[in-house]
């Protein structure tokens, strides 16, 4: 078959509906909180059943109307975080959808499918059903092959992203699982392959299921369809659900119409974000079981993690074992990021090592929220990324828990820190006036020294040199420094060879950080 008509996407809704509805016991099983609903395949195949039921009502004349049926279909029965974030793939596939649909239409269309899924989750997570969506729209990009042949390779992708879950996301490795999701996904791309070779579907995929753990009622999850909504008030209602709980979707059909689902405990707060901005309908509310925490001495009882600024930075973090949540500069985490980041940690304590005064604030924020409730949570107050290193340069995972904490907490307040900015604009400050360009250094938020511009190299070797001099003179074994997003590249090795020369008894560690405030940033313990 060259190209998909209305036949081929009749057989092929049917298809979903068959392999999902064969795989829903597996499915099920294999359901990891909070990256799964708590019954991923029943929503999925509910999602689709509905799907299917519209389409075969509808009778539409061509296949770009059935696949616009499907969809609608899709997003009206959509159940669950899996269920919404399915109707957002045969959206995508539908929004797509005009003359032949064939081969070059579906590497196009699953592209959309990705990022229109992708777009109506507020924090997607490494190791899910998005994950394994993105890797098939790369793999089949500028693909032209004939429409088989497509969705061959998006099948077969499909399937090699799904084996590598488990080492994109702890809590799944943790279980010895794939992502429930994510083999949903497989089984509708393994019935578009069986509709259009004709041949019997592949079912088989590992799934290393293990032995379900007892549950506990932990939240709510809340699904409704909100009509008559504004598109610029959907930011805000993702936001307000955010601040409630987390797995927040908020998906179109395309037609004026959106899917809302959220995990929170608050239920009735849920359902009031939609009646403000829209007219709620088809509210659903069920309980949502997850996994009862690992209790201590029964395997990994606490976990460190980091909420930081630069992507480097990040990257250097997640290399060390530590799950990081990435903000973007000038940013702060919602509630649900860095409830998302704390359900992604192992054991009932968690350590948390914000990267600045901000970030701070906003992880106190949400270690106080409901959804976070079954966590020992403690935040240690960090205001500068060095002081991060710093604490998790003496973590000692041997150690009792509250003596770990305290260990942390004295080396991050114990390192003095300083950092290099470019002035942006002409300012009065306890040394002297710095005119816009000039090299501004700063030990513990203090102006200490101005080094005229440009910032060049020299200049800013010179500048951090007079800096780190100054916190030198109180002492100190441990330099630190993280070079900015604007730092020239070889500022770094320049500052280390100037420190051996006149701080030889000094140990230096340069990493990259990718800051976008500070050129260089400086820590001494």
């Amino acid at each position: 078959m060259r190209v998909l008509d209305t036949a081929a996407v009749s057989a092929w809704a049917t298809g979903c509906v068959r392999s999902l509805a064969s795989l829903r016991p597996a499915i099920d099983e294999i359901n990891v909180y909070p990256v799964a609903d708590s019954d991923t395949g029943s929503n999925m195949l509910f999602t689709m059943t509905g799907a299917a039921k519209e389409l075969e009502a509808a009778q539409p004349e061509n296949a770009a109307e059935a696949l616009k049926v499907l969809a609608r279909g899709a997003v009206a029965s959509a159940k669950g975080n899996s269920g919404v974030i399915l109707s957002q793939v045969v959206r995508g596939l539908a929004d797509h959808a005009e003359g032949e649909l064939d081969g070059g239409w579906l590497a196009k269309a699953l592209g959309h499918a990705d990022q229109v899924a992708t777009g109506a989750v507020s924090r997607p997570v490494a190791g899910t059903i998005l994950t394994v969506l993105h890797a098939v729209a790369l793999a089949v990009r500028g693909d032209t092959r004939s429409l088989t042949e497509v969705a061959q390779e998006a099948a077969h992708e499909a399937a090699h992203a799904l084996e590598k879950t488990p080492l994109q996301l702890p809590a799944l490795a943790r279980a010895g699982v794939v992502d429930a999701g994510a083999r949903g996904l497989v089984a509708v791309l393994d019935a578009l392959v069986g509709v259009l070779t004709g041949a019997p579907l592949q079912q088989y995929h590992a799934l290393e299921v293990h032995a379900s753990p007892e549950t506990q009622a932990y939240a709510w999850e809340v699904m409704y369809l909100l009509d008559g909504v504004d598109e610029q008030s959907l930011p805000t209602l993702r936001k307000e659900l955010s601040g409630l709980g987390d797995s927040v979707t908020v998906a179109g059909d395309g037609s004026g119409s959106h899917a809302v689902h959220v995990h929170c405990a608050d239920i009735g707060a849920a359902i009031e974000a939609g009646l403000a901005l829209g007219r709620p309908r088809k509210v659903r509310v069920e309980p949502l079981l997850t996994p009862t925490p690992i209790e201590p001495g029964g395997g990994i009882d606490r976990t460190v993690v980091a909420v930081v600024h630069g992507g480097e930075l990040a990257e250097l973090l997640r290399a060390e074992s530590i799950p990081v949540l990435a903000v973007p500069e000038g940013e702060t985490p919602s509630v649900e990021d860095v409830i998302s980041l704390l359900n992604e940690a192992a054991g009932r304590h968690v350590t948390v090592l914000p990267g600045s005064v901000a970030l701070t604030a906003a992880v106190d924020t949400a270690a106080g929220h409901a959804m976070a409730a079954d966590r020992d949570v403690v935040v240690i107050p960090c205001v500068s990324p060095v002081q991060v290193l710093a604490a998790l340069a003496v973590h000692d995972a041997g150690r009792r828990t509250n003596d770990d904490v305290v260990a942390m907490a004295e080396a991050a307040a114990a390192t003095r820190r300083g950092e290099l900015r470019i002035a942006q604009e002409e300012s009065l400050t306890w040394v002297g006036r710095a005119q816009s360009g000039d090299v501004v250094g700063l030990v513990d938020d203090e102006v200490v020294h101005i080094e005229p511009a440009p910032a060049s190299e020299t200049n800013l070797v010179a500048a951090a040199m007079k800096v780190l001099n100054r916190m030198l003179a109180l002492g100190g074994e441990l330099v630190t420094v993280l070079s900015g997003a604007d730092a020239p590249p070889g500022v770094a090795e320049e500052l280390a060879e100037q420190l051996r020369v006149e701080h030889p008894e000094v140990e230096l560690t340069s990493y990259a950080s990718g800051q976008a405030e500070a050129v260089l940033l400086m820590g001494v313990e």
